[in-house]
């Protein structure tokens, strides 16, 4: 394989992160449909690893965030995830926080960014999901739900039962959302009693659709870093109170401490990269000890290295997902981490 994302990475720097986002992700679509990405890419290894009620094909998925619309499922899939989480999507679609809204921080390896759940409604997400080849032939594909802006924080319960009702047949699992620092009051969600009648109203849902497919999908919960022990406490006692399937640990930091000095470091929104892994192996180690391995957890958060990827599973994960890595390493990262993983 020749590795060409080092060559492209200082142009596609020299751009509005926002602006290289797109561009690369338009340039993958076109290598894709012509073929490029089978004689470029190293496809990893099958790992197989079963984890509620799915097999997944290797441990390593690509993060929600990147890919909020499922605008590009074909081409990402290519590049040898074993998985991919689409979103966040919200009941209807929205705008997101003004632009500029991401921004990098080179010398830390982070990106921070604001962008609000930015998409285009749940219905649009679920109907380009469903034309995806990747899906069509059985692909894995998690779709991470939140509720809109405008929705005021006390019914928010709505918003997620709505969104999960319209990827209940779709989704390969669902992602509960409480963890973005980019939606207003989003974070507090993660209360000990709004977090347990958001978990009441979904798991009511759950089993009125779990009835009317004849299937139960499985439901994460993905949760922040900026949680203390006593946060996972009473998190893990609501997560086997109302059957959640699998945690995911973590989303972005709203600390600065690590990169307040640098440029754009005191920028608003969710700091990713390098500078959340510490933080974000943390808390998988607290919910590990927490958990007893009665709920598989999923890591994430500055895996910028196969080492990265093997510190995480030591520390309780069961499965690994990616997203900054991608922006500072490229493609490459992929095989990298699954190597790691199966020679683990």
């Amino acid at each position: 394989m020749f590795d060409t994302y080092p060559l492209l990475r200082p142009w596609l720097f020299s751009l509005d992160p926002e602006e290289a986002h797109r561009i690369t992700l338009d340039n993958l679509d076109r290598a894709q449909r012509w073929g490029l990405l089978r004689c470029l890419i190293k496809q990893p290894a099958s790992d197989p690893r079963n984890l509620c009620g799915i097999t997944f094909p290797n441990p390593v998925g690509l993060a929600a965030g990147l890919d909020k619309d499922g605008q590009h499922i074909d081409a990402l899939a290519s590049l040898g995830f074993g998985f991919l989480e689409i979103g966040t999507v919200t009941p209807k679609p929205q705008a997101g926080n003004p632009k500029p809204r991401m921004f990098r921080l080179p010398d830390a390896r982070g990106i921070i960014n604001r962008m609000g759940f930015n998409n285009d409604g749940v219905d649009a997400c679920v109907k380009r999901v469903r034309q995806s080849e990747f899906w069509q032939n059985g692909g894995i594909v998690g779709l991470n739900i939140g509720k809109n802006a405008s929705t005021p924080i006390e019914d928010a319960a709505s918003d997620y039962v709505t969104a999960m009702t319209a990827v209940y047949e779709t989704a390969s699992y669902i992602t509960i959302n409480i963890s973005s620092p980019n939606t207003q009051n989003l974070r507090a969600l993660q209360g000990e009693q709004m977090l347990r009648s958001l978990l009441a109203s979904v798991d009511l849902a759950r089993k009125s659709l779990s009835d009317r497919y004849s299937t139960r999908k499985p439901l994460f919960l993905k949760i922040a870093p900026d949680l203390d022990g006593q946060d996972i406490g009473f998190i893990a006692d609501l997560l086997l109170e109302f059957h959640i399937d699998a945690i995911i640990a973590t989303n972005t930091t709203i600390a600065r401490e690590s990169v307040q000095n640098l440029p754009f470091g005191n920028e608003a929104g969710g700091l990713s990269g390098a500078p959340v892994r510490e933080a974000s192996t943390h808390i998988i180690r607290l919910l590990k000890k927490q958990l007893d391995d009665r709920i598989p957890i999923i890591g994430v958060g500055g895996i910028m290295s196969a080492q990265d990827a093997v510190e995480k599973i030591k520390a309780g994960a069961s499965l690994i997902q990616l997203y900054s890595g991608l922006i500072y390493r490229g493609p490459k990262l992929i095989s990298e981490c699954a190597s790691a993983l199966k020679d683990l």
